[in-house]
């Protein structure tokens, strides 16, 4: 899977999106922020996690960085710090000891959490326009990939950072068409356990059923046409990145 290439193509798609809807409009979808904020967050992450690519792991954490107050130089600041991202996740081998917040600390980790950070931050930008169920549809291999990066990455993370599990429960989520199924077993107060199916459906206290496409867009809590029958506080209670 190239996710360097998905972060291009989103960042591009992204970029038009937000120069349509303008820098005063509201993010439907993030209702604390206009357009300028969501631009100013995007060029922010993609700037730092071009340094973190070339940071060594006993270095630590990257500096955050701050964008621009403007408009019209965020978004060329941003242009700076995406070229920056890219040209090195390119040139440096996946697999060199690189810093990262989560799991093995490769750099390859950046390609992949890149490109689902951009590609619904693209959903964002979209919902911005106006469009109440923005037309685009995500592969259904990388759609599943960001629903698997979800669950065992960004949830662990918010969990890690104090944002704790609130329901006890088991929830499965089955993305139909790119054939991937997870069990996810919240308990209150406990970290989040993520595996394959131990046995039947019927065990289940939610299922949250879709395409791959309507799945990631639901784990994110962005518009989707994805089903969730039983206990939907299960979902609910999943902590947001």
């Amino acid at each position: 899977m190239d996710f360097v290439a998905q972060i291009e193509t989103q960042a591009s798609l992204m970029r038009s999106a937000v120069v349509k809807a303008g820098p005063d409009a509201p993010v439907p979808s993030c209702p604390e922020w206009t357009v300028l904020d969501l631009v100013r967050h995007m060029a922010e992450v993609h700037t730092w996690a071009g340094q973190a690519v070339v940071t060594a792991p006993e270095d630590g954490r990257p500096k955050w960085p701050k964008a621009p107050e403007g408009f019209d130089e965020t978004l060329s600041w941003w242009e700076t710090g995406l070229s920056t991202l890219l040209e090195r996740l390119r040139e440096v081998p996946a697999d060199r000891p690189a810093w990262t917040f989560s799991g093995p600390q490769l750099a390859g980790f950046w390609a992949r959490r890149q490109a689902h950070e951009t590609s619904i931050h693209r959903l964002d930008a979209d919902l911005a326009t106006g469009h109440e169920l923005p037309p685009l549809v995500f592969d259904p291999e990388f759609a599943a990939d960001g629903v698997d990066e979800y669950l065992t990455v960004m949830v662990p993370r918010r969990i890690e950072l104090g944002q704790g599990v609130k329901a006890t429960g088991r929830l499965l989520v089955h993305a139909a068409d790119a054939g991937r199924t997870w069990e996810v077993r919240l308990t209150e107060g406990e970290p989040l356990v993520v595996t394959a199916p131990q046995d039947s459906a019927f065990d289940e206290d939610a299922t949250l059923a879709g395409t791959a496409d309507a799945i990631y867009r639901a784990v994110y809590a962005r518009p989707g046409h994805a089903i969730v029958t039983g206990d939907e506080s299960l979902l609910a209670a999943l902590p947001r990145p």
